[in-house]
């Protein structure tokens, strides 16, 4: 977000307070807006275009806390700083589950302050942002089970929404447990042919003369045991969409009659003569480097190049930490509500290890954990001891990533969060940057401050 196009209410019944901080946030190139009452505030927020409002808590008119709820009541996205004295964090932290975006306290440190209202506006541009999207795509997709509200997410789910209607072939990549037949099944439910058939063939569990039998069918005696005629899945497909998961581990052979399909959209069963013509959409997914099949000539580049017609990749979990707790949320749900169980939350240091931890079978390794917690929790928390102990180990090991240290300072805790994203984002400090909420000449100042750069 461009500082010269926010606007920031400065609400203070202290002339000299007000007039302070309308120079250090002018200066960071804020467009100020002031109002010396909470009466004011209320007034000046619901007539004019407001991005963030900074509220001090004592007035002599309407105090903070009740201009905070009518603000809030009249624009419920729009983010409120706190200022209050040190004495009164408590009323601060009041106001916060009233919904307040953060607080600072008196007397104001101008870097602090710069710092949490880059935090509040970075915030309630991707609150804009969510919704546009959502009203964009509300009615028109249906995301189904996959969750997320990364960036990168964010970016698929976009992506999703303009190559569902299609009939393009799409390539879905990505690691294990990532949730790529998920992603299949979303583009099916949002083309036209949501009403058609939607068949899957896992290729890697099948030998080759099997699976070409299951994907084309044969014809009555075409081999020992064909006892009578069947359809393959091609033919099951016919009007629909037709899933082949993990293609990568398809026969030269297959792959060859693959192509045939796609070109042509046509083939024989196994054994006959009779051409049979089909209308199938095709997705496909593999975890294999494709391309890197295709140097090495294990995977035919024709057919590689005919299946990549739109590549959809889904990013890997560790690379998208910021899922883990909505993720962790809806299987909190699912897991309580299949066992029967009245689970409320998970303690603190069990959301720290799940963060800590890598992930290595993503999604899938994510959601069997919280299946497991669930069934073992005698109460209403989930805590380290119903965690499988890899995961324990992520945040026990006196060298892990990162953890939430009581006794430490925030600047030690910003640090050691610092520190974690980069090696997440495997040093891509402008990755890194969006996963903290704040610009990248924010993240290059903190790197020399902290002598991380």
């Amino acid at each position: 977000m461009q500082n010269n196009k926010a606007v920031i209410l400065v609400v203070d019944d202290d002339t000299a307070h007000r007039t302070m901080l309308k120079a250090h946030l002018g200066g960071e190139g804020y467009e100020i807006v002031e109002a010396d009452d909470g009466d004011v505030a209320i007034h000046l927020a619901r007539e004019r275009e407001i991005d963030l409002v900074l509220l001090d808590l004592k007035m002599k008119r309407v105090g903070g806390m009740e201009a905070l709820e009518a603000i809030q009541t009249a624009k419920p996205a729009l983010p409120v700083i706190i200022i209050t004295a040190f004495s009164s964090v408590g009323n601060a932290v009041e106001a916060m589950k009233k919904g307040a975006f953060d607080y600072v306290t008196k007397p104001v440190d101008a870097a602090e302050l710069a710092l949490t209202v880059e935090r509040a506006l970075s915030f309630e541009h991707l609150q804009r942002e969510n919704a546009a999207l959502k009203e964009r795509l509300g009615e028109k997709f249906d995301f189904g089970n996959i969750i997320g509200s990364s960036r990168p997410m964010r970016e698929l789910f976009e992506t999703l929404a303009l190559v569902a209607p299609s009939d393009a072939t799409v390539l879905i990549t990505g690691e294990s447990g990532t949730g790529k037949e998920l992603l299949a099944n979303a583009v099916h439910q949002n083309s036209h042919r949501r009403e058609g058939p939607f068949i899957k063939v896992n290729c890697a569990a099948l030998h080759e003369n099997l699976l070409e039998s299951e994907l084309f069918g044969h014809e009555k005696g075409s081999f020992t045991g064909a006892a009578e005629q069947r359809k393959g899945r091609f033919e099951l497909a016919h009007k629909g969409t037709l899933f082949l998961d993990e293609i990568g581990d398809m026969s030269p052979t297959t792959q060859a009659k693959i192509l045939r399909v796609l070109q042509e959209g046509e083939f024989e069963r196994l054994g006959g003569i009779k051409t049979i013509k089909v209308d199938v959409r095709l997705l496909a997914a593999t975890h294999k480097d494709l391309q890197q099949m295709v140097t090495a000539g294990s995977f035919r580049q024709d057919l590689f190049f005919r299946l990549s017609v739109v590549p959809l990749e889904i990013p890997p979990l560790r690379e998208r930490p910021e899922d883990i707790p909505i993720l962790t949320e809806h299987f909190l749900k699912k897991y309580s509500v299949k066992n029967r169980k009245d689970i409320r939350s998970l303690h603190p240091e069990s959301l720290e290890a799940l963060l800590a931890y890598a992930w290595p079978g993503n999604i899938r390794e994510l959601e069997n954990t919280l299946e497991r917690a669930v069934i073992l929790c005698l109460g209403e928390q989930i805590t380290l001891q119903e965690l499988p102990a890899p995961v324990r180990k992520a945040v026990e090991s006196n060298e892990r990533p990162f953890a939430l240290r009581p006794g430490h300072s925030l600047k030690e805790m910003e640090k050691d969060l610092i520190r974690v994203t980069l090696v997440q984002t495997d040093g891509n400090r402008t990755r890194a940057a969006e996963i903290l909420g704040i610009t990248r000449q924010t993240l290059q100042n903190k790197l020399k401050e902290y002598k991380l750069g």
